[in-house]
């Protein structure tokens, strides 16, 4: 076994027993209660799924294994003057928990390039599409492809016992992982640039160089890809993309079925996409400014006349988070450094400065900061990603890590098939005494 899958045994077999003894000697505690307007809501906020891969605190934002983004981004090793660490060393912490060494990274790095290889018969299903088609659909449609490469699949008609599930399902994850940036810079090259035609992957770089070397950007796009890519890596479980994962993972469909799941619902416009509308709405901002950037006076009188028409300011608010998103923050620094004088960032900083006192004032919004997708349309566009649909691959691409760590533990300890219970309104209206 690599270093990385070794590691993830030894931490496999210490977290069994304390699953075991929740279920069996705790398994009738009671965790949460349940209103009626969480059950109409969407199950908002009910607590009912267990991951120890990530943790979103109100105040502190995204927790890997534990660690703030602000800790995870200077402890990971990080490729020789890079400013942002390796992707493959975030998937060693979301798996073990640990902190990975220089050493360990690169060696996963190696097992990584190896796995890279695409087939031809995925390369043809993605030109097979035509041209005007969305790369979100195009990306489902080529991981779905690669379903026959499933090794859980044919260990499982072999008998596999169930306490190895987690060992194919980590090959099978890994190798997907391994392909999703070669498969994404595909897509890219054949929808927004067929003239440039596609590079081979280079073997000395590592996945977020290699995404930026296929995609035919130069530094510090590197760091870009990296960046984005960890950020966007994981959000809890409960977010319908993971949880899309994990749902179609826990009927022991194989990780291709359940990542393409995933990326069908990351494709909703409630979910994926709201980094296009930030966009979009910054570039219709600066539209009606003429091109030139507002003062801070009419910065407010354009934030309270969008309030006042009954919408909303893209990329502010979130569910749960009551402060900056640390993966704004994370973003923010970066454009403060590399592209202060982007135009499009220029109205963003200005944003920045304004919405939040707004939104108080306002009183509406449980939560007046900035969320990641505020500043993440922003950094792509300025490096020369100007398709907007082409960003939710992006996204997904990072998510995968998350969603396949999270799938890989589910199968180590044995988790249950998903299967809420459902009531009828009229059972509900009965229970409250409605009727």
């Amino acid at each position: 076994m690599s270093g990385l899958k070794d590691k993830l045994y030894e931490k496999i077999q210490v977290q069994r027993p304390k699953t075991a003894r929740l279920v069996k000697e705790f398994g009738d505690s009671v965790v949460d209660q349940v209103k009626v307007s969480q059950i109409i809501g969407g199950m908002r906020g009910i607590k009912s799924l267990v991951t120890d891969i990530s943790y979103l605190d109100p105040m502190e934002g995204i927790r890997y294994r534990g660690f703030t983004l602000p800790e995870v981004l200077e402890k990971l090793p990080k490729p020789k003057g890079a400013e942002m660490p390796y992707v493959e060393g975030l998937y060693y912490l979301l798996l073990t928990g640990d902190m990975p060494t220089q050493k360990e990274v690169e060696d996963l790095m190696v097992d990584f390039n190896n796995r890279r290889t695409i087939p031809q018969y995925v390369k043809d299903v993605i030109d097979a599409f035509p041209s005007e088609s969305s790369p979100m659909a195009i990306l489902s449609a080529a991981v779905m492809s690669l379903e026959r490469e499933s090794l859980f699949n044919i260990k499982y008609k072999q008998g596999m016992s169930k306490m190895d599930y987690w060992d194919a399902t980590y090959e099978d994850a890994t190798n997907l992982l391994a392909k999703m940036p070669l498969i994404g810079a595909y897509i890219y090259n054949k929808l927004y640039h067929p003239e440039k035609g596609h590079r081979y992957a280079d073997p000395t770089l590592d996945l977020g160089a290699n995404f930026a070397y296929m995609m035919g950007k130069d530094k510090p796009y590197d760091d870009v890809s990296r960046m984005y890519f960890i950020i966007h890596a994981d959000h809890e479980s409960g977010n319908v993309s993971a949880h899309t994962g994990h749902l179609v993972a826990s009927s022991l469909s194989d990780v291709y079925y359940a990542n393409s799941a995933m990326i069908n619902g990351l494709a909703g416009p409630l979910h994926g996409l709201a980094n296009q509308e930030v966009l979009r709405w910054l570039q219709g901002l600066r539209e009606q400014m003429g091109g030139k950037l507002p003062s801070e006076e009419e910065m407010k009188k354009y934030v309270w006349d969008t309030l006042n028409s009954g919408q909303v300011i893209p990329g502010y608010g979130h569910a749960v988070l009551r402060k900056t998103d640390p993966r704004y923050s994370v973003q923010r620094e970066f454009c403060l450094k590399h592209l202060p004088e982007d135009d499009l960032f220029k109205y963003v900083d200005a944003l920045y400065k304004v919405v939040p006192d707004i939104l108080r004032e306002h009183g509406k919004a449980k939560n007046p900061w900035p969320n990641v997708d505020a500043q993440s349309g922003v950094v792509q566009w300025h490096y020369g990603v100007t398709q907007y649909d082409f960003y939710t691959v992006l996204f997904a691409i990072g998510r995968s890590l998350g969603v396949l760590s999270n799938i890989i533990w589910d199968r180590a300890l044995g988790y249950s098939l998903e299967r809420p219970k459902s009531l009828t309104t009229k059972m509900i209206e009965d229970m409250v005494h409605a009727n």
